[in-house]
């Protein structure tokens, strides 16, 4: 019999421009006490940590925690790409749910630097060689590029001529998000914008993707607390919010037959239709969805993944409104990583957050009115994705 894990608390820093921040090992402090004190519980009550990051040696969570305090707990660094965050999350859930541990935290941050993501370690196999000798294969014409744009801009291009969508569909999703951000005081950027203005920024791949339809690199940390249901009602735990269904998956062996695939389309697809099974919910009942938006491509697919709207219907999905408030979903009320910015250890940990605070009624100027269920997708190339559906 498994236990119902529950998250007690949530923190996370504001995200800052690559030079604008301090130390990991600061910013890790600060959203950890957050979520301590917006748990309510202090520091010696958990009793094992997940601290995620891509950008670091390997015990960086070790000093970025002792900062707090030095307890003995067991502390466990965690790698997965873009999924780092939330891959924390799924280890701290299964630990509770286990039995293992009543009380654990999760915790991301990440110190990037300025331009494109690139790896560090160019004296070995790079993990993403098969994909992109994969996508060479089944999109031979893909300009060359960082890889992030390849693969993003490859499957961005691959999804407009299967359904003859038009470029402004992914500006219409960047000017949506923007309108969303200028609510959240946490938001990197907080001006709005006009497709016109995204679709006349500087392009930086394949002719049609342009700087806005890019999220850009930030610092920053985020962490939540997940304890027990017995754990919560001990230490008087303020509005709980109960992590019904969650999921992990990786790439099957036909993930890599056309580039919206190879980018995680099936992956999430997978990831939503366990984590909703396991929740006992309909999509229909979802209010509220944090995605991964790292291009707006990718939220334009990850539409499609999830299930919100049919294969080939995202144009009319946006055209609805069903994306933003008054239509079916709110998508990223937080502005997504594309306007609060994508930390990527930091990034699940900071969708969890944000969706916390809509289902306990605390996100402010942005709140979804009434929300009772709520998604998260986050997704790393390499690969992995991660849905969690949360209930109040």
């Amino acid at each position: 019999m498994m236990t119902v894990a529950y998250v007690a608390g949530v923190g996370m820093t504001r995200f800052y421009k690559p030079g604008q921040h301090q130390p990991y090992r600061v910013m890790v402090k600060e959203a950890v006490e957050a979520a301590l004190q917006d748990a309510g519980i202090p520091y010696g009550a958990v009793q094992q940590a997940f601290g995620a990051y891509i950008y670091g040696d390997s015990t960086c969570g070790q000093n970025a925690l002792y900062s707090v305090g030095m307890t003995g707990i067991p502390i466990i660094n965690v790698n997965n790409n873009c999924s780092s965050g939330s891959t924390a999350l799924f280890l701290a859930r299964q630990a509770v749910a286990s039995g293992a541990a009543e009380c654990v935290l999760a915790f991301g941050f990440e110190e990037m630097q300025p331009g494109a993501l690139a790896s560090h370690w160019e004296d070995r196999e790079s993990p993403f060689d098969p994909m992109l000798g994969r996508l060479k294969e089944i999109a031979p014409h893909t300009p060359a590029g960082p890889l992030a744009l390849q693969m993003f801009g490859a499957a961005g291009r691959a999804y407009m001529e299967r359904y003859s969508a038009p470029a402004s569909l992914f500006a219409e999703v960047a000017v949506k998000t923007r309108a969303h951000a200028l609510n959240n005081p946490r938001s990197l950027f907080n001006k709005p914008l006009t497709v016109e203005e995204v679709l006349s920024s500087p392009t930086i791949y394949d002719g049609y993707m342009t700087r806005l339809m890019a999220c850009p690199p930030t610092c920053g940390a985020a962490a939540a607390i997940i304890c027990s249901d017995a754990f919560a009602k001990r230490h008087g735990i303020r509005k709980p919010v109960c992590i019904a269904g969650q999921s992990m998956t990786t790439d099957t062996a036909d993930s890599w037959d056309n580039p919206i695939d190879l980018i995680g389309a099936q992956m999430t697809k997978l990831a939503a239709n366990q984590a909703l099974n396991e929740a006992g919910v309909d999509l229909a009942d979802v209010d509220v969805v944090e995605l991964h938006d790292c291009f707006t491509p990718n939220e334009v697919i990850t539409y499609e993944g999830l299930g919100l709207c049919e294969a080939g219907e995202a144009e009319r999905f946006v055209r609805a409104g069903d994306h933003t408030y008054g239509g079916r979903f709110v998508v990223n009320p937080s502005g997504g990583l594309m306007s609060k910015g994508h930390p990527i250890g930091a990034t699940g940990l900071a969708q969890c957050a944000e969706l916390v605070w809509h289902l306990r009624g605390d996100a402010g100027a942005r709140q979804v009115a009434g929300a009772r269920v709520a998604l998260q997708h986050n997704l790393g190339l390499g690969g992995a994705a991660v849905v969690t559906l949360y209930q109040a």
